[in-house]
């Protein structure tokens, strides 16, 4: 099957996905083969999360990026928020070509954020528990850590330093050596060095230099 037609056929199956589920149903498809800068070839209800045709690339992209493709499974029903804020039930389908290489992304994320509160009001009617108990702090907790949908490759890449940093838990010029390698590693991992002139933005926030930074992401430890 040509490419061309695998991306027509996905196309096709946005549309009707997202007629069928509704303008709560985004459907974004990604092509890995283009600059990270603007691999949306394809968006549905776009407006859930703010992005159109020809945006960038989702923190998604980059992990499929980065992960050794025998490693690479379909990830069904995740929680993730848009740039608002909203609750998003997330699906991210990874279309390979003939030769097994990773070629698009199909992406769903649903808004759950009305059901939540439905959800949320229905537990306080019928809950024997008091309002404080830890299962809805956990879930609370849970929300607010997951990962932002960006919209340019620039707030993706802030986004994933401020994850990193949050791993640490420390202001920048308390860190160690051994701590401003744990988030070099952590951004490593997440694929960050894939966007461009990362590696210049990653040195600036940790006050070190290009070479120091290089250096920390050869060596892996202190």
């Amino acid at each position: 099957m040509k490419q061309d037609m695998t991306l027509d056929i996905l196309i096709q199956l946005a549309h009707g996905l997202a007629e069928h589920f509704g303008p709560q149903c985004e459907i974004a498809i990604h092509d890995v083969t283009r600059d990270l800068s603007n691999t949306i070839v394809s968006i549905e209800n776009g407006q859930i999360s703010g992005r159109a045709q020809g945006d960038a690339a989702s923190n998604v992209v980059l992990e499929a990026l980065h992960t050794p493709p025998e490693e690479l499974k379909d990830q069904i029903g995740y929680l993730t928020r848009s740039s608002d804020g909203k609750a998003l039930k997330s699906s991210s389908i990874y279309i390979r070509d003939r030769s097994g290489n990773l070629r698009y992304i199909f992406s769903v994320n649903y808004d759950i954020s009305s059901l939540k509160a439905v959800d949320e009001l229905i537990r306080g009617l019928i809950t024997t528990h008091p309002a404080t108990d830890q299962s809805g702090k956990a879930e609370q907790k849970k929300q607010e850590s997951a990962p932002r949908i960006p919209h340019t490759v620039t707030e993706l890449l802030d986004s994933l330093i401020e994850h990193a940093l949050a791993e640490v838990g420390k202001p920048v010029v308390m860190m160690t050596k051994e701590d401003k390698i744990r988030v070099v590693r952590y951004l490593n991992d997440a694929g960050a060095f894939l966007i461009t002139k990362s590696g210049d933005r990653i040195a600036s926030v940790l006050g070190i230099s290009k070479f120091t930074l290089y250096k920390y992401m050869e060596s892996g430890t202190p």
